[in-house]
């Protein structure tokens, strides 16, 4: 591969984390300005809450067609109207009155959103080698991380001097220079063979082990995920009395310790492969060092200090998107890559779905004084639980082999 091939493609992750670190600066927003928005249109946390799943209904129904789009559209154009349209929602957010229209702005966004996860992987299944992979992954999964350092750092400032609606108006108009800057870089796939991609049969990949194993893990993964997005500066809000203008500090905190697990999560498996460690022991052996990880979360409850609150939700928040980058190596370890959207597109969907659990108890603890500890504790079991489950799923991870595995599922 030339030099000029090689740089470009690391252009491609670039544009691909500038991305979805705008997706998640759209979708957080909501979140930091709570305390604003709540007063202004005098909203309760069943509202809020009820806004936070109607977003989440919405990008887990559209994750079902999403990564079939990706795989069939392809990931230039794919992607290209997959950002335009969220980054329009989320502009939308500044003309909303009233409860109706800020649950219309994020069901159009949840719905366009969905496109990320799956158009971030196939990517880096597509641009570059397995070997590669984990840390192309590792470096597309530190952007919302990014998004959510800079969200808390940056939206309250631009509230506070211009007004919240400025805020939903910049992050879109963003995207939109994105979506031109995406049009303008051409790179050729390093995993494209010439041929026409014969179309995947979905039927065939719910009978995979492989997909409900990846759909397991982002279901007990995700509800942790978007808690944490949604609740966390309510959460220092209401445990630590922080203001608006200063509970973006601890939550930005928070990120940055969550961006360095995405690193380490690509990092890692890739150090042990390189010392001959086959890829199931690498990928399991790391998968169970961020489950423990995670595990002293609940000692929040106990810490008197919001800083020490925020390291302890830190490493958490390390832990998930170490978990997290490996959850999506599992695929790109087991599915080949013509597949690899629509098998993140069903596991996304089942996450999204369920984490509207996770999202109503919120509301439902709060309203009856249970606090923040009975989600803790749940977010605390959630990876070890998930770990175990794909290890009876998959007892060994072998390594897909592209031309037979597509033999496979066209035969289904």
């Amino acid at each position: 591969m030339t030099g000029s091939a090689n740089r470009g493609r690391w252009g491609i992750v670039a544009l691909v984390f500038f991305a979805i670190m705008l997706n998640y600066v759209d979708r957080q927003i909501l979140a930091l300005l709570k305390p604003t928005l709540e007063v202004e249109f005098n909203w309760s946390d069943q509202d809020y809450a009820n806004m936070l799943s109607a977003f989440q209904v919405s990008a887990a129904v559209a994750f079902l067609g999403t990564g079939w789009f990706i795989d069939r559209v392809g990931l230039r154009l794919g992607f290209a109207i997959g950002v335009a349209v969220w980054s329009l929602a989320g502009m939308a957010h500044a003309v909303a009155t009233s409860v109706g229209g800020f649950i219309a702005s994020r069901v159009v966004l949840g719905a366009a959103e969905s496109v990320g996860t799956p158009a971030a992987v196939k990517s880096a299944a597509t641009y570059f080698t397995q070997k590669e992979r984990s840390f192309a992954l590792g470096v597309g999964n530190t952007a919302p991380n990014i998004g959510a350092i800079v969200t808390p750092l940056v939206v309250p400032a631009i509230a506070v001097v211009f007004g919240w609606k400025a805020a939903f108006l910049l992050a879109g108009g963003l995207g939109l220079v994105w979506v031109v800057a995406w049009f303008a870089v051409k790179v050729p796939p390093v995993a494209e063979t010439g041929a026409k991609p014969t179309p995947i049969r979905w039927a065939s990949l719910l009978r995979r082990r492989e997909t409900w194993a990846i759909a397991v893990a982002k279901v007990l993964s995700d509800q942790v995920w978007f808690f944490m997005l949604a609740w966390l500066p309510d959460l220092f809000h209401r445990m630590f009395g922080l203001p608006q203008g200063t509970v973006g500090l601890p939550v930005a905190l928070a990120y940055v310790m969550a961006a360095a697990g995405a690193l380490t999560g690509g990092w890692l498996p890739g150090r042990l492969m390189a010392r001959g460690w086959d890829v199931n022991r690498a990928r399991k052996t790391t998968l169970l060092i961020y489950a423990v990880l995670i595990l002293p979360v609940t000692l929040v409850l106990v810490v008197d200090s919001a800083w020490t609150a925020a390291l302890l939700l830190g490493l958490g928040l390390f832990a998930h998107q170490g978990f997290s980058t490996n959850v999506f190596g599992l695929a790109t370890d087991m599915v080949p890559a013509r597949a690899v959207g629509s098998t993140i597109g069903i596991a996304a969907f089942c996450g999204n779905m369920w984490s509207i659990v996770l999202i109503q108890l919120a509301a439902v603890s709060l309203s009856h004084g249970w606090g923040y500890g009975p989600l803790l504790a749940i977010c605390s079991g959630s990876y070890l639980v998930a770990l175990g489950l794909v290890h009876l799923i998959i007892p060994r991870i072998e390594p897909v082999d592209e031309i037979d595995t597509d033999v496979v599922i066209l035969a289904h």
